[in-house]
């Protein structure tokens, strides 16, 4: 087992006022992991899009927003369907070496649009929960789910049964 260092995670993503189903399944697995794991939320609000809106401003700006919660010894991971996906376990091992590494990381969703280029510059690495494009409110439950699974597989706790 791996020693009860702490380690936080923050989820900063463009979007707010999301469905009560989104909040609860994404504060479910929060609250499951251990006090050694924190995952905390952080909602940006998405810029207005209208008919002649100036896209790449909006999503530059978003992007700005979503750094300012970042410090430079966080670890900045981005969520982007162009990134490495890992399997459960694979995840594992970056949750053991985060924590070995790191006290935070950053995990940045972006807008419909996607993350704005000074995001993916700034990040150490980035990540593909699927091949498949993903509603932007599931994907917090996804995230937090997965960290939650592969937390478990490190503890050999029984939610996972590779």
């Amino acid at each position: 087992m791996i020693s009860a260092v702490r380690i936080m995670f923050k989820l900063i993503c463009v979007g707010q006022k999301m469905p009560a189903w989104v909040t609860e399944g994404f504060e479910e697995y929060a609250k499951r992991l251990p006090a050694s794991y924190r995952l905390n939320l952080i909602e940006i609000p998405l810029r207005k899009r209208t008919k002649n809106a100036d896209i790449a401003r909006l999503q530059r700006e978003e992007g700005e927003q979503m750094l300012s919660h970042v410090i430079s010894q966080h670890h900045l991971v981005t969520l982007d369907g162009r990134g490495n996906a890992w399997s459960t376990e694979q995840l594992a091992q970056q949750l053991i070496h985060w924590q070995q590494n790191y006290t935070e990381v950053a995990l940045l969703v972006g807008s419909p649009e996607g993350l704005a280029e000074n995001c993916l510059q700034r990040a150490r690495q980035s990540w593909s929960l699927s091949a498949l494009t993903l509603p932007h409110p599931l994907v917090r439950i996804i995230v937090a789910e997965q960290i939650y699974r592969a937390w478990s597989m490190i503890q050999h706790h029984p939610y996972h049964r590779a």
